[in-house]
């Protein structure tokens, strides 16, 4: 099954929830860019926040989450926008380590936890929305949590989980995103934080094949999801060789002839999704004449 979200009211609108299943579009993430399990574990775990986070955005809105947590992993960067496409990298991919005492991947070790989360939200104004919270756990899930209570002021339970197979492939990923509107009553919140303490991690619910409505419904009861709205999402850059030949072009003509002159051509990669591209010395001339 491709990967989708889903978007919900719960409890007769005290509640919005969102929640994704991630397992291809981190698989992409892991294919590209060599991640081992420790390191696709932290990059997953990010990807599906990301997303479900730029799902509560609109039109051409987009954002950036960066985890800088000090820890062996590097920077994690990760864009998204309202339309269900993500891309993101971590500094240094082939990160691994033994698991850890509960008998799963180390994720706190790689990201560290002296460091900040950020989020910045380019939503069509002059001036962008900037958020940033001190890293609390490195598991991401608590990290993400603590960043809406914080930065957004709005009372949430965030899970994001990924499992990986023995070959470093991807088994499950995905998520979810529960938040209290203005006005929920204490008896919703109550039975929320219960069912919240006594369900399964996010991946294994994943794993045994839960779609998101099954995970909404795991995490907030059955009869209380209001599904709204479902969408695709997948690993999606923005990178093509024509807009690295147009970066190019901006250079101006006497830095596209020194770059013939002292290389004879030019490579471009993409950090985001790993491509290169390659231009040659004639390709290089044709864009010369194009700058100005």
């Amino acid at each position: 099954m491709n990967d989708y979200l889903v978007k919900a009211l719960c409890y007769k609108g005290q509640v919005r929830a969102y929640a994704v299943s991630t397992t291809e579009t981190v698989g992409e993430a892991q294919r590209r860019h060599y991640t081992w399990p420790t390191a696709s574990a932290a990059l997953g775990r990010s990807i599906s926040a990301g997303l479900m986070m730029g799902a509560m955005l609109k039109g051409e809105d987009k954002l950036t989450i960066k985890v800088e947590g000090g820890g062996p992993i590097g920077v994690i960067l990760v864009d998204s926008n309202a339309k269900g496409e993500v891309r993101g990298y971590v500094t240094n991919p082939q990160t691994h380590f033994d698991l850890n005492e509960k008998g799963k991947l180390d994720v706190r070790r790689a990201v560290g936890t002296e460091g900040t989360l950020s989020v910045v939200k380019d939503i069509g104004l002059r001036d962008y929305f900037t958020g940033q919270v001190p890293i609390v756990s490195g598991e991401l899930g608590e990290d993400f949590t603590y960043y809406f209570v914080t930065s957004e002021q709005v009372p949430s339970s965030v899970g994001v989980g990924v499992l990986v197979n023995p070959d470093n492939t991807i088994l499950a990923a995905g998520g979810f995103i529960i938040q209290l509107m203005p006005g929920a009553e204490d008896e919703t919140i109550s039975q929320i934080e219960d069912r919240l303490s006594k369900i399964p991690p996010i991946s294994k619910l994943i794993q045994q094949g839960l779609t998101p409505e099954e995970i909404l419904e795991q995490v907030l009861g059955d009869g209380n999801v209001k599904v709204l709205e479902k969408m695709p999402v997948e690993f999606k850059c923005q990178c093509s060789r024509e807009r690295i030949g147009n970066a190019l072009v901006s250079l101006g003509k006497a830095e596209i002839r020194d770059i013939i002159e002292t290389e004879g051509h030019a490579e471009a990669h993409c950090h985001f999704c790993n491509e290169k591209y390659q231009f040659s010395k004639c390709e290089l001339e044709e864009l010369e004449k194009e700058a100005k």
